[in-house]
């Protein structure tokens, strides 16, 4: 009843926006080396547990890196960016979960800065798997961000701590176009998330 009631208070303090959970730290380990990205559940909890249910489910097994996107390499964009994505590749893959709520970077705070990792989507609400980080700084990908055409940006919930250079080397790769030849393999996905895990075996969205 006790532990209950602890978990019980754990959800209510980090949907209220209480900075009491501990930010976790996420290894994605690739071809390149290691990546290093610390978490904001606080800030951004359904992209968070979203993101660790991948984590602690396995999903993530056969992931890639598979888009660098250069100033050189996006002549039909006004507004130019510079990310790598990566994820699960296929649209609807077996692996992946329900689309997620869109939480934009009004609401959260955090910003498309250099080393952010954020959600890739097509509408508002379709985030799934497929997830990017950012090379250098990038406001147009924030809420009122001109890169998407409906305004509402992408959904940040983290940053790379350490690693930006095997972000780096993974931006720097060969690619046709934007897509990476070959793809930049996720090893593993991994992290010391014990704490986050058991809430996020008691919540769902449905409970906000």
């Amino acid at each position: 009843m006790n532990r209950i009631l602890f978990l019980s208070g754990l959800v209510v303090l980090l949907l209220s926006g209480c900075h009491c959970i501990k930010k976790p730290k996420i290894t994605i380990v690739t071809e390149k080396g290691d990546i290093v990205v610390e978490l904001y559940p606080n800030k951004a909890p359904h992209t968070v547990y979203n993101f660790l249910k991948y984590v602690d489910e396995n999903r993530f097994e056969g992931a890639t890196f598979y888009r660098t996107v250069t100033l050189d390499n996006q002549p039909d964009s006004k507004v130019k960016i510079e990310v790598i994505q990566g994820g699960l590749f296929e649209d609807e893959h077996p692996q992946a979960l329900p689309p997620i709520v869109h939480e934009t970077t009004e609401e959260t705070g955090i910003r498309h800065l250099a080393g952010t990792i954020s959600m890739a989507r097509y509408e508002p609400g379709t985030a799934t798997s497929e997830f990017f980080i950012c090379v250098s700084d990038q406001p147009s990908l924030d809420y009122h961000g001109g890169r998407n055409a409906d305004g509402f940006g992408f959904a940040a919930f983290g940053k790379v701590v350490e690693g930006m250079d095997v972000v780096m080397k993974i931006h720097q790769s060969s690619a046709e176009g934007q897509m990476l030849k070959p793809r930049i393999k996720i090893l593993e996905v991994k992290g010391d998330r014990e704490q986050l895990l058991k809430v996020l075996e008691n919540w769902t969205p449905e409970e906000e």
